[in-house]
Parts: C-alpha cells; structure tokens; sequence
C-alpha cells in the first residue's frame, strides 16, 4: 500500500494527536534524498528512536541511545509541559593511518521534543538510563472521583 506524504501526515496526527513536536514526525523516506543533502547532525536526529506510553499512573518515554552515557543526555521541560531529551554522540577519532571500509552509526547531536497532556506532573518527572536505553517516567496526577453528598428527600 502506497501512502502520499499528505495522507501519511493525516494518518500519524490522527495517531499521535499532536503531541510530538518534532521536525520528522511524518512518514518520508529519506533514501528518496540524496545522501549529499543530509548532514550527519540530521541523520542522527532522525535516528533517535523514543516510545511513548501511557499507563494509569505515568506516561513512560523509552529511548535507544547506545553508546551513550548518561553524562551525554539531557532531559528537560520547557514551557510547562514540553519533555525534551537531547544529546550527542561524539564523531570517533581519525588516524591518518586508518582506512574506514564502512562507517553506518551516526554521530552529532538529537533532539526530540514532546508536548505532554494536561494530567502530567512535569514538578515530578523521573529519568534513569541502563544498557543504553534512556527511561523517562512523568507521573499522572490522580484522578479525583468527585464528591457525591446524598441529599435526604422530606416529605
């Protein structure tokens, strides 16, 4: 099945209901770019691959980061209610008597930014990272059930 980029556009907001605030949000291939036009800061933003779940308690953000250290990733809030996470992998260094046959893992800096619901409590937001997956908890505020006072019936 073939989707435009429009209908692909509809189809990931209808998904993710606006919530992600990133600039590769949509469906594009980027085999279909030159490999000229793409620097290695892009291809490693574009690379950075973050779950988001909701559980009754928290919305819970997994990230792969291998490679990384936590010393390398920040994890922020802006504005309120925006999460970011953000890092950088540092480019290998080069010997002038090394010969690279093959060089696939990106290196630079990522960015993902995601615009959190109302019933997050961004004042208690939680990040750990182990065997290079990045987790971030942001817990739900409780959902009071509202008061209900029987009222008597005279007569």
């Amino acid at each position: 099945m073939k989707f435009s980029i429009f209908s692909s556009l509809r189809l990931y907001s209808s998904v993710s209901e606006g919530f992600s605030m990133d600039c590769f949000t949509f469906s594009l291939s980027l085999s279909t770019v030159p490999r000229s036009d793409i620097s290695t800061e892009t291809a490693a933003f574009a690379n950075t691959r973050i779950d988001w779940k909701e559980t009754p308690e928290a919305h819970v953000f997994k990230a792969d980061l291998p490679g990384l250290r936590k010393e390398e990733v920040k994890v922020e809030i802006e504005e309120g209610r925006v999460l970011q996470i953000s890092g950088e992998r540092q480019k290998e260094k080069e010997e002038k008597t090394d010969t690279w046959h093959r060089v696939e893992r990106s290196s630079g800096q990522f960015l993902r930014r995601f615009r959190l619901p109302q019933n997050a409590r961004t004042d208690q937001v939680k990040a750990s990272m182990e065997n290079g997956v990045l987790t971030v908890i942001v817990p739900k505020e409780e959902v009071k059930k509202p008061d209900v006072k029987a009222i008597e019936i005279s007569g």
